[in-house]
């Protein structure tokens, strides 16, 4: 019953945002066919039929809304007879690849560091490790990118400087994106693991002769990961925006620059759609998180 009610959540999340994606498309400024030189009445009648944008506000809406229930996202006014759907599914899952990678090296690296820092609290490991993650925040990706590229492929020559095609040219992108994150999860994990380790049943197992590392990593990590976690829905989120400027960079034929692009373009169904699955994600991506949160503390029950 939580999970139908939740699903009943999403999808009015997703109406109103349709909603009000819809909306704001309409109310910029400008329109697709505007330029330096003007369109002929008659052609710019049959481009507006063509682009189902003829007809008042409330029609050009309800056929909108009909195409979205049947999965069409419609023609793109900029690429001709392209469809959103196909250019999402061309573009979409390099930019899912991407942010995937960069989603497991964040968590992985940010709750070891943490970990780290905090079973070796007040040592040079634990200063190291959050000055790395101060580092890593502080330096924004149009940094950090072209640094990477410096080093690990012009000086170094380990890694291709850019473009797109087997595992090597993935590390770079792949690292740059998860920096700031895993500097996030590794501060979260830190302070989380520093007040875990001075609970009563941690205590009652030391007494006990459980060692230290059967401590932290059976007992005390359960508890402390709690805070990541919840962190975790946004966080894939904002890796799937984010890599916008990490695919500029290293020139990756993502849906990162096809979402600026459509802004510039004022291609209002791309960027409808766009966003639309953006949403799509990070509501489902949300739903996870509270899943994973509930069966890693029994205590915790999700309620939609």
């Amino acid at each position: 019953m939580a999970l139908i009610k939740r699903l009943a959540s999403m999808i009015g999340v997703l109406f109103c945002v349709v909603t009000i994606t819809f909306l704001l498309i309409r109310m910029s400024p400008g329109g697709p066919f505007d330029g330096e030189r003007k369109i002929p009445a008659e052609i710019e009648r049959q481009l507006l039929a063509k682009y189902k944008l003829d007809g008042s506000l409330w029609q050009q809406y309800s056929g909108y809304l009909g195409d979205l229930v049947r999965g069409d996202l419609r023609l793109s006014t900029k690429y001709r007879n392209r469809s959103v759907n196909e250019i999402l599914a061309q573009t979409l899952p390099v930019t899912l690849v991407l942010g995937g990678v960069a989603f497991l090296i964040a968590v992985i690296a940010g709750v070891w560091l943490g970990t780290v820092a905090a079973m070796r609290r007040r040592t040079w490991r634990d200063h190291a490790a959050m000055f790395a993650a101060l580092a890593a925040i502080s330096l924004p990706s149009y940094i950090t990118g072209p640094l990477f590229i410096l080093v690990f492929a012009l000086t170094l020559g380990w890694f291709p400087a850019g473009g797109w095609g087997g595992v090597s040219h993935l590390i770079l992108p792949a690292l740059t994106l998860a920096a700031p994150a895993a500097a996030v999860i590794a501060r979260l994990m830190r302070g989380s693991m520093v007040e875990t380790l001075e609970m009563d049943f941690i205590r009652t197992a030391r007494a006990k002769g459980v060692g230290e590392t059967a401590v932290v990593y059976r007992h005390a990590l359960r508890i402390a990961i709690l805070p990541v976690v919840s962190y975790l829905g946004p966080l894939a989120a904002h890796l799937l925006t984010g890599s916008i400027v990490v695919e500029t960079v290293f020139h990756i034929p993502g849906a990162g620059g096809f979402f600026v692009h459509s802004i510039l373009n004022r291609d209002g169904f791309l960027l409808g759609g766009m966003v639309i699955v953006y949403c799509l994600l990070l509501v489902c991506f949300n739903l996870l998180v509270d899943m994973a949160y509930g069966l890693l503390d029994r205590r915790i029950k999700t309620h939609a």
